[in-house]
């Protein structure tokens, strides 16, 4: 399933695709820098460990101050030093040191990002054993059972200047021309892959930021973990939607699907449609479905550009899953439904337009001013209305009641101004039927 991360904005990101015609590429990320959080709610570690004594760190020379043939070596020395986690809650506990294991951390990335030949098949078990160390910890709980991730601003990670460090540190490693995956994967194996899927559950964005991008190159570069990868993203989001609805990391795991999925292979094999179906479908259900429906909906159209007919049960799933009560989901649903829209090919618009157009008509006659104007806003769509248009006789019976009644009744000029037109429109479309309509529609309403 796909990656993205953030600073330093300059450096470009390698997509790793294969060439192989049978198996699915792998789209690649743009790198967006993370938006700073407005205020820090609070910091937490997740790094909990008690220290009866101050931790001392034997410095060790510059790997530019030694000659070419003792680097590697002095690498491995390096890796072996970061695997020591210091206590960032102790704000004053071994500054020395914290600074000491950052400035190595730092010369650590550049050294992976410029250097040749330091990549010896010893260092791989050194340098996934030293990002273990560093970023698998339990994540601590959430301040209370009242967080909202949508009003309320996350807990950061104390020991960010160290992570950070350790996420690039990871990133470049795995990017490195001399980087080889067949012997990576001794290291890299599914139980990493499962402690860093439970990461994704951290409140602070700049780490799911990175862990996005660290996900999307494993992702492309061991083939023969891709099938376990999609299969956990699998058991999380069904985890999420029926039994805890809590995960922080739902965005950043749909915006990896989207690359995934636009990678697939065709045609798509069952087990992705069912994914589609059972997974995707039913996220629109959760209540916080605002923090990743531009991811889901994103994921959603890329299935239908993939395959056009999946759209019939992908549109009936939503109409089943129709938010009754949630004006604010309801406007999500309908600006989801115009994407859909844009993808959609006329035979597959025939199968559905019924269903839809009187979910339409309903939205059309919502006392809530914005889920009309949404609705509404579909006939200023070009290619919508040339759908409309061809199929007006099966269409203009469905939304005419609601419209000719709102355009005497509803209370806001704007909605009733959007209305004239859309009438309009069906009258040049099709005016036979539309006096048709008219006619009996007055006719009903005087008896």
């Amino acid at each position: 399933m796909m990656g993205d991360r953030p600073s330093p904005p300059s450096r470009a990101m390698s997509s790793a695709a294969t060439t192989s015609p049978s198996v699915d590429k792998v789209d690649g990320f743009s790198r967006k820098s993370v938006r700073k959080a407005k205020q820090k709610r609070s910091q937490s570690s997740s790094q909990f460990r008690s220290q009866g004594k101050p931790i001392e760190l034997t410095p060790l020379p510059l790997l530019k101050d030694v000659p070419a043939p003792e680097q590697p070596e002095l690498f491995l020395k390096k890796l072996q030093q970061c695997c020591t986690v210091f206590d960032f809650m102790d704000t004053l506990s071994d500054l020395k040191m914290k600074e000491y294991k950052r400035s190595t951390l730092n010369e650590l990335v550049d050294y992976v990002t410029v250097s040749r030949g330091y990549l010896t098949e010893q260092a791989y078990p050194e340098v996934v054993k030293m990002v273990s160390h560093n970023i698998f910890r339990t994540l601590p709980p959430s301040d209370s059972n009242e967080f909202d991730p949508e009003e309320d601003e996350p807990t950061l990670e104390a020991s960010w200047p160290h992570l950070q460090l350790v996420y690039e540190f990871f990133i470049r490693f795995l990017e490195s021309q001399e980087f080889q995956p067949s012997i990576a994967k001794k290291y890299i194996d599914q139980k990493f892959v499962l402690q860093l899927l439970d990461l994704f559950d951290s409140e602070d964005p700049r780490e799911r930021d990175y862990l996005k991008t660290v996900l999307h190159r494993i992702y492309g570069k061991f083939l023969g973990l891709r099938a376990f990868i999609r299969k956990q993203i699998n058991n999380i989001f069904l985890r999420f939607v029926y039994e805890t609805e809590h995960f922080n990391g739902v965005a950043e795991l749909l915006e990896i699907l989207g690359s995934i999925i636009n990678g697939f292979a065709l045609p798509l094999k069952a087990e992705h449609k069912q994914f589609l179906v059972k997974v995707l479908i039913p996220l629109h259900t959760v209540r916080s479905l605002s923090l990743f429906h531009a991811q889901l909906a994103y994921c959603i159209v890329q299935f239908l550009e993939k395959d056009p007919t999946l759209t019939e049960p992908v549109i009936r799933g939503l109409l089943k899953f129709w938010p009754k009560t949630c004006s604010q989901k309801e406007v999500m649903f309908l600006g989801e439904l115009e994407e859909i829209l844009d993808v959609i090919e006329p035979t597959q618009f025939v199968k559905i337009q019924e269903p839809l157009f009187k979910q339409i008509s309903r939205c059309v006659s919502s006392p809530h001013f914005q889920v009309a104007e949404r609705a509404l806003y579909y006939w200023n769509n070009e290619y919508i209305m040339s759908l409309i248009e061809e199929n007006s006789s099966v269409i203009l019976p469905i939304m005419f009641a609601s419209l000719y009644r709102i355009s005497k009744e509803h209370w806001n000029p704007a909605i009733v101004a959007l209305v004239y037109n859309v009438l309009k429109a069906f009258m040049e479309m099709n005016s036979t039927l539309f006096d048709e309509l008219t006619a009996t529609y007055k006719s009903d309403r005087q008896r």
